[in-house]
């Protein structure tokens, strides 16, 4: 573990996750990759704790955490289950202060927010403050994915657009311009441009290829995140095996952290029923997904952007049944463009039957843009390049990968 007072320069990057853990996947991405340029990373989690997370030696500390229990995240509570109040936020609030005060980061990298995350300015905005107090004065990143989801009233736009002009730097852009403009889904952008960097898409580069016998070696990878949701997903997929073209390749099914036991048991019960044969696994989420999707023969997913660009890295088919599940619609959108290229298939949730899926698997292995061998039209570039050049990184280090 990286000692946050030595060594390189200090960032204390932010992470909170709500309901899906795909935001800590990309943050530990993220975080790895600033350890290995050499920035001494204290990374902040404020949701559950998470198996395998790999930070690369960073320092992590975790929060009391919170957890959303409705799709429209208004509903906040605690790890026991109890709704969060003053008081609690101010414990928060308080244990976050504290971190800044021990830290004394050089860099203060806040995940998502003022994009998003806004039940969290109860201790964000405190933090913030102090930092413009500071003597010291670290500079101040927000670390953003390429699409916003649509917020439920139009003025808080406006609000996002306030809060990165009195307070950050940079918006780390977690995206390619040619793919999809940051304005496309934030129509301020023109008013930030000097602030905004695009990274390129993060992609965690773990995964191995491998031949026979690999992990996950020409099966079929049925994954909805690490998350809660995606039961619908992971059912209908079970009942597709049969009907499908890849009816013999097995079956690995792999089910959140945080699906409550008597579901997880009940979608192993469900594979049994399907597959008598015992062609169906149904497993909890691993910390191999890479490699997973570096040896399968296809991949079935929701469409997280972790997933997909693991996907790509990967090289192989993809069939995406986009979350669309409360406000979402950054899943759907992502997709629809990939799918424009040729990089993914495609299946509405509203129209996911065991048919319909059975049917896009055939389509999947029928088109001739999809495949291992074929180029991935992204670029997939170090996501610390803004942050690296604006704290006088630059010589010895590369900045730019592509696929």
């Amino acid at each position: 573990m990286t000692d946050p007072m030595n060594g390189g320069k200090r960032v204390l990057f932010y992470v909170q996750h709500l309901l899906g853990i795909g935001h800590q996947r990309r943050g530990a991405t993220l975080t790895r990759a600033m350890q290995a340029a050499g920035l001494s990373v204290t990374y902040v989690s404020g949701g559950h704790g998470i198996p395998n997370l790999d930070l690369g030696g960073a320092d992590l500390v975790q929060l009391p955490p919170v957890r959303a229990v409705d799709l429209y995240f208004k509903k906040l509570v605690d790890d026991n289950d109890r709704p969060i109040d003053d008081a609690w936020r101010a414990r928060r609030r308080d244990a976050l202060l504290d971190v800044w005060h021990r830290v004394r980061p050089q860099v203060i990298m806040l995940e998502l927010y003022p994009f998003g995350r806004r039940q969290m300015r109860f201790e964000l905005l405190p933090l913030l403050d102090a930092a413009l107090a500071s003597p010291r004065r670290p500079i101040v990143v927000s670390s953003v994915r390429d699409i916003l989801v649509a917020p439920p009233k139009p003025e808080r736009l406006v609000e996002m657009l306030d809060r990165v002009r009195h307070y950050f730097d940079h918006v780390l852009v977690h995206g390619d311009p040619d793919l999809i403009p940051f304005d496309t889904t934030f129509p301020h952008a023109a008013q930030i441009a000097g602030k905004l960097h695009y990274t390129g898409y993060v992609v965690d580069r773990t995964g191995r290829r491998g031949g026979a016998g690999s992990p996950g070696w020409d099966e079929v990878l049925v994954s909805a995140g690490g998350g809660a949701v995606g039961d619908a997903l992971l059912r209908t997929a079970i009942r597709a095996r049969g009907g499908s073209a890849l009816a013999d390749r097995r079956w690995r099914v792999l089910v959140g952290v945080k699906v409550p036991e008597d579901d997880f048991q009940a979608l192993i019960a469900l594979a049994a029923e399907a597959s008598e044969a015992g062609g169906i696994l149904v497993e909890r989420a691993r910390g191999d997904f890479p490699t997973l999707l570096m040896n399968c023969a296809l991949s079935i997913s929701q469409g997280g952007y972790n997933t997909l660009m693991e996907c790509m890295h990967a090289g192989c088919r993809s069939i995406v049944v986009p979350y669309a599940g409360g406000l979402e619609t950054e899943q759907t959108l992502r997709a629809e463009l990939l799918a424009e290229r040729g990089v993914v298939t495609i299946i509405p949730e509203v129209e996911l039957r065991p048919a319909t899926l059975a049917a896009a698997i055939d389509q999947a292995l029928a088109d001739v843009r999809t495949g291992r061998n074929d180029p991935v039209p992204l670029h997939l570039r170090n996501a610390v390049t803004g942050l690296m050049k604006e704290m006088g990184y630059g010589k010895g280090y590369k900045y730019s990968h592509d696929y």
